[in-house]
Order: C-alpha cells, then structure tokens, then sequence
C-alpha cells in the first residue's frame, strides 16, 4: 500500500487471560481515507479502538501512526463516542474552542477555525448557548466540531449516532463527510449499521467473530452524497450483510 499510510496496524492481538479477542490483525490506513469497522457484537471493535489510544496495551504486535508507534502524547488523537460529551460549563463556541486552545497556534488562527467549523456545523445562531439548552443531536453537532477543529492526527468515532433517529442521523452523516473532507481528517467510525457503513465509508473493514481477524476489507467508490436507493449501494449493503451473518 505504498509508504504513505497513515496508520499501520501490524499484527495485533490482545488476550485477556486465556480469551484472545483480537487476533493477528494487520491493516493500513491511508491520509485522509474514512474507514468504517464493522463486525459482529462483542466482537472487540471497541478494544481495538482502545488499543488504538493506549488505553489498552496489546498483547502483542504494533500500531503506528506515520511511521511511529502510537503514542497520545505524541499523537493528536481525537474521540467521539455514543454519549454526547460537550462540556456542560461551556457555550457551544468556547466548546469548539478548547481543544484550540491547548494547540500553540495563534490567536488568529483559533478564531478562524472556529468560525469556520461553527459555519460549517450550523451552529452560528447557538454560539452562545449552553449544551443543556440544546438537543442531543445539536450537541453531538459541538463534539464533532470540536473533534475535528484541532485536525486530528486520526479522529475516532464509536457509534456516534447510535442514539439518533434516522432523519438525524442521515443529516449529521452529510455533515461529518463535509467537515472529512474540507479538513482532510483521517476516520476511523465504528458502526452495527451496515447502511451508514455503505453510506460513510471509502473501505470498510469486516471483523469476525472472536478471535476477531479482519475477515474483508470492501472498497467503496460511490460519489458522495451517496444514493441508499441505486442498486450499487444497495449491492454493497446487502453483500456486507451477509458476510457478518455467515461466519
């Protein structure tokens, strides 16, 4: 896959105890590629992510971060998870702020980015509100945008709209895939729905049953905004279905 990768995993396997949960996994990732990882329940999606993040150590093998081991206190690594996570005590602009304001940038630089992510995100009209005084989609909106306001090195999202009705989610998808591209962040989205698989991603990883290897990696090159009713998606959509059902 060339040297240009922007993650390589390389032979990852984590046990707990005697349970070897992940298995010998090895996979890249190119700059700027949006990967989703699908896979049966239970079957480590969410330990690799931690694995990804050194919350976990692996058992054994690496993974690396353009070219070196990965490291968060190296590595600008962004998280969003299911549960909305916008800080309570902030407005909606000093949220998307924080993370800025960690980076040795310039003052310039923090209020050009927030501007544009607030613009981006349709948030300009709530800047100045609270994240209680919103909705959980509207505040899922902040923890995206403050994810990707500070570039992330590689940004991880688990399961982020698995609380969200379908409308909703439809529309925060078109808008990841705005913000993925305009700063082109490397993803890494984590998803048990297959269509927001087809829907999102360039590749899309399919984890087995434990011990989990990658089973196949299925490219997507649809044109984005993806039609769910052409008979491409819904080819994809239905092959990946199946190889999740018949292990």
């Amino acid at each position: 896959m060339g040297n240009q990768a922007k993650v390589k995993v390389r032979n990852l396997t984590k046990k707990f105890g005697d349970m070897t949960v992940l298995d010998n996994i090895s996979f890249d990732i190119q700059r700027g590629e949006f990967i989703c990882i699908v896979g049966p329940t239970g079957c480590g999606k969410t330990t690799f992510l931690n694995l990804l993040v050194k919350l976990l150590e692996p058992t054994s093998g690496n993974i690396f971060i353009d070219g070196e081991e990965a490291n968060p206190k190296k590595h600008n690594l962004s998280f969003v998870f299911q549960e909305p996570s916008a800080f309570p005590w902030l407005t909606v602009e000093q949220n998307i702020r924080f993370g800025l304001e960690t980076k040795k940038r310039s003052r310039m630089e923090n209020d050009n980015t927030t501007e544009y992510i607030l613009e981006m995100l349709g948030l300009k009209e709530c800047r100045d509100k609270y994240p209680h005084e919103l909705s959980t989609s509207t505040e899922q909106r902040i923890v995206i945008g403050r994810s990707f306001a500070v570039r992330p090195d590689l940004l991880l999202m688990d399961e982020p709209y698995g609380q969200m009705d379908l409308k909703l989610r439809y529309y925060l998808e078109d808008e990841v895939i705005r913000l993925q591209k305009a700063t082109k962040s490397t993803v890494i989205f984590i998803t048990h729905n297959i269509e927001e698989a087809v829907y999102l991603a360039d590749r899309c990883l399919i984890l087995s049953q434990k011990p989990t290897t990658v089973k196949e990696e299925v490219g997507i090159h649809l044109p984005h905004p993806r039609d769910v009713s052409s008979k491409e998606f819904i080819q994809l959509r239905e092959y990946i279905t199946e190889q999740i059902k018949w292990w």
